[in-house]
């Protein structure tokens, strides 16, 4: 298909902007303006394509972008922080749904330079990527979201077995397709698709989804791209690129943070399947309370102290009395450094943003590899709602679900204290013998109402 010059030159001037854009979004300090050059970059591509003489229906794309804009309106603003992900997961899944939709639509139609056969490869790749990506999508929308069926990772016997002869059977399906394109065979290449989306999702736990919306957002970014083959746009292929390679990037570094191989998690494995400790064995006869008073008594002794978010922080929306509490410490001539473990909370990038809402300042989040050293030299480490990223069995237990991911080495302080409502398991499902631990003291309680007592309680001290 050609494209008159100017669009052309919509195109070439969105790609660089959403080149910009995800170059902004890298740090906090540009961020902002990173979202806002590729919102930018998206609105010139769509005028661009709509201005295409070869579109046709507008009242039709009208419609459905005042109901996509009252929804995404809708969605953005209700949505706390604390379920973003789902939204994400979510986000991740349309997009996936929208190449399957496009692929179906353009399976019918005849090509005007008889390349049938790549343009059909282009939608069977369009299909496969999308109904994986969709039906994934959602099931780690269930598995965040905490539905009872899906809260527990589904295994079976011959697992992985399954899905590789599925897999086999959806790339058979899909050559099929290719070759000798009609409704019925791409109908059963779907569902077989859908069902592998499924099986490669459902044994994962809640610990590892920080891992599969990474990667599921680089499927969502390879669907688009695939799309973009099949109606001929290059800005499509470009931006699906884009979030493709830079999904897998992600998923890199996530599988590192978390001591996970790519492989694994493209397969579906990721969990270990060590015996895990009862929580009566562990805490047993050794938690010990504390209280708003006694906490403060620690903090008038102390000259460092590492505040250490985690989820419980984010479900609280306790940031904005945190960083109250972090003032005031730092006004008593306290260093005070927040550690941010890469995967805390449910995505990457969680406890940032939260801080960054509250006005705590860069300069102030140190990342774990930066932080892990000078723990032995903190005084009082205040760990707020993190369960999995604080637990000392990744390094010391072998046999432990979570052994060897890269955890803040909190332990090695003078004194550890926990905010936490009670002693339930993080994401992995297990219990943190941090808690148990001598230099440990437990303040059960909400999170912002435990920040806001200590502030309180040292201002009276």
């Amino acid at each position: 298909m050609e494209h008159h010059p100017l669009i052309n030159l919509a195109y070439v001037v969105a790609g660089i902007l959403f080149i910009l854009g995800l170059k902004g979004l890298t740090h906090p300090r540009t961020a902002v303006r990173g979202n806002l050059l590729g919102a930018i970059a998206m609105l010139i591509a769509i005028v661009a394509t709509l201005c295409n003489n070869e579109v046709l229906g507008y009242k039709t794309i009208a419609l459905g972008v005042i109901i996509g804009a009252v929804v995404g309106a809708v969605m953005a603003i209700k949505v706390q922080m604390t379920a973003m992900p789902q939204l994400v997961a979510l986000f991740n899944g349309f997009g996936g749904g929208a190449s399957v939709l496009v692929g179906y639509a353009a399976l019918s139609k005849e090509s005007p330079d008889g390349n049938f056969l790549i343009e059909n490869i282009a939608i069977a790749c369009s299909g496969l990527i999308g109904a994986v990506t969709f039906w994934g999508s959602l099931v780690a929308f269930g598995k965040l979201q905490e539905l009872d069926f899906l809260k527990k990772p589904v295994r079976f016997s011959g697992q992985q077995w399954a899905n590789l002869g599925l897999a086999a059977l959806v790339i058979l399906l899909g050559l099929s397709v290719a070759w000798f394109p009609n409704n019925f065979l791409f109908f059963l290449f779907l569902i077989a698709a859908s069902l592998l989306g499924v099986t490669l999702v459902i044994p994962i736990g809640g610990a590892d989804m920080p891992v599969v919306i990474a990667l599921l957002n680089s499927y969502s970014g390879l669907a688009a791209a695939a799309t973009g083959f099949v109606i001929d746009n290059n800005v499509l292929i470009i931006a699906g690129s884009l979030v493709g390679a830079s999904g897998v990037i992600l998923t890199r570094i996530m599988c590192k943070a978390m001591n996970r191989s790519l492989f694994n998690v493209l397969f579906g494995v990721l969990e270990a399947t060590g015996e895990v400790a009862e929580a009566d064995e562990v805490y047993a006869g050794k938690i010990k309370s504390t209280s708003a008073e006694e906490v403060a008594m620690l903090f008038d002794s102390a000259q460092r102290v590492v505040i250490v978010p985690g989820y419980g922080m984010a479900v609280a929306q306790a940031q904005h009395a945190v960083r109250e509490l972090a003032s005031e410490l730092e006004s008593r001539g306290v260093e005070v450094e927040f550690a941010i473990h890469p995967v805390a909370g449910r995505m990457p990038g969680h406890m940032n943003v939260l801080l960054a809402e509250a006005e705590v300042p860069y300069e102030k989040l140190k990342e774990m590899d930066e932080i892990n050293p000078s723990f032995a030299q903190t005084d009082v480490v205040l760990v707020i709602g993190a369960n999995d990223v604080v637990n000392p069995d990744a390094r010391n237990n072998p046999s432990s679900p979570i052994a060897g991911m890269p955890i803040l080495n909190v332990d090695q302080a003078k004194t550890v204290v926990v905010i936490k409502r009670s002693l339930s398991p993080g994401f992995a499902g297990i219990p943190n013998p941090l808690f148990a631990a001598d230099n440990c003291l437990m303040y059960f309680g909400d999170g912002k109402q435990a920040a806001l007592d200590l502030n309180r309680a040292i201002l009276e001290g």
